[in-house]
């Protein structure tokens, strides 16, 4: 992430298909993760899919398109 010239490294877990847990997606928006399931229940914030066991995940591609729409402010 570019902000006025300066690289922010933003320590985060991405998995090799491209998906994100809810904590690791929390902290690439720069949110807490009760944020981000809050945003579920209410049918809002970024798609999340669910695997096998239950679990929520986000595609990185999904969060960006996220943070593009300005929606993550």
């Amino acid at each position: 992430m570019t902000e006025r010239g300066t690289i922010r490294h933003i320590g985060v877990q991405v998995l090799p298909d491209g998906r994100l847990d809810r904590v690791n997606a929390a902290r690439y928006l720069g949110r807490r993760p009760k944020t981000l399931a809050m945003w579920q229940v209410l049918g809002k914030g970024p798609r999340c899919v669910r695997d096998a066991r239950g679990r929520c995940f986000y595609f990185l591609d999904d969060l960006d398109a996220f943070k593009e729409a300005g929606e993550a402010a």
